[in-house]
Order: structure tokens, then sequence, then C-alpha cells
């Protein structure tokens, strides 16, 4: 009897120790660590693309694709040697992720980087017939389903498309 007493006298202190000490890590019914609501970092995602946006947008139009539906953009900046051009949304997302604001409207920027200040080509002025800088995005069906519209943000205006 006395072997039995003694194990079930030392479970009962610890149990009423957990009970008292809701904060206890012996406590089995202590809440776990709270997950968040969404997974979105408390800052918001930080990579933020530091290329400036083209200065002048040319245009933009749609062009049919078996699977959606190809976003052409055509911009020209004011001299030679701009690259690594690209229409990035206004709003960071994760993965390339391609979600419209609230209202259904993906709002994209036309970005491209500069000549650097040692470049010949910075020298030059860019030529319309010759440097216009095209940059295309394919849209699914699946995406253009939750998009009502698009803006094309540039240096000089802004170009809206609907679906």
């Amino acid at each position: 009897m006395i072997r039995l007493t003694l194990p079930l006298l030392i479970a009962a202190l610890a149990l009423s120790g957990c009970a008292r000490l809701g904060e206890s890590r012996l406590n089995p019914f202590r809440g776990g660590p709270t997950t968040p609501a969404t997974l979105t970092p408390e800052g918001g995602y930080a990579l933020r693309d530091a290329r400036p946006a083209v200065p002048m947008l040319i245009g933009a139009e749609w062009h049919p694709l078996p699977e959606g539906r190809l976003l052409v953009v055509r911009g020209l900046a004011p001299v030679k040697g701009y690259h690594s051009a690209d229409l990035i949304t206004e709003r960071v997302q994760p993965g390339g992720r391609l979600a419209p604001d609230a209202d259904g409207v993906l709002r994209l920027r036309f970005v491209a980087a500069p000549p650097a200040a040692g470049d010949p080509a910075a020298a030059l002025r860019a030529d319309a017939a010759t440097d216009t800088i095209t940059v295309a995005r394919p849209i699914s069906f699946a995406q253009l389903r939750r998009i009502a519209a698009i803006e094309i943000t540039g240096g000089d205006r802004v170009i809206r498309l609907s679906r």
C-alpha cells in the first residue's frame, strides 16, 4: 500500500501545481504558442524593387494565348543603355503572385535599370524607332478571372486596360 501511495501523492502534487500556475511548462492544458491570423510578416514583405519607373510609357496591349493572355507593354527611356526591364506589382506579393487589390484592379509598375554613370551609352540619346523597351507578361485565365482591369504605371502616365 505504501508503494502505491507515494507515487499517487507525487502525481497529485504535480497536478495541483499545474492548476495553480496556468503558464507552467508542466501544465498539459496550457495553451500552445499562438498562431498568427495571416502568414504575412508583421512589417509586410520588406523586399522592394529599387529600379526606377521607365520614364515614358508608349503603350500596352493584349495578345491572345491558348492558356490566357499576354500583356505587352512598351516604353522609352531618354538615353540608351536601360536594361533589366520588368513589370512588377505595386503591392509587394510573395512568389511573383498576381493578386488584384480589393477593387479588382491589378496595379503594375514598368521598371528598368538605368545605365551606369560611367557607361558610354548613358551619353547617347535614345531613338524611338530602335530603342523601345518592351516587356511581356503572360496572365492565365485563372488569374484573369479575379482581375477586372490592369493599371500600368510609368514615369509619365498610367495606362489602364480592361480585361
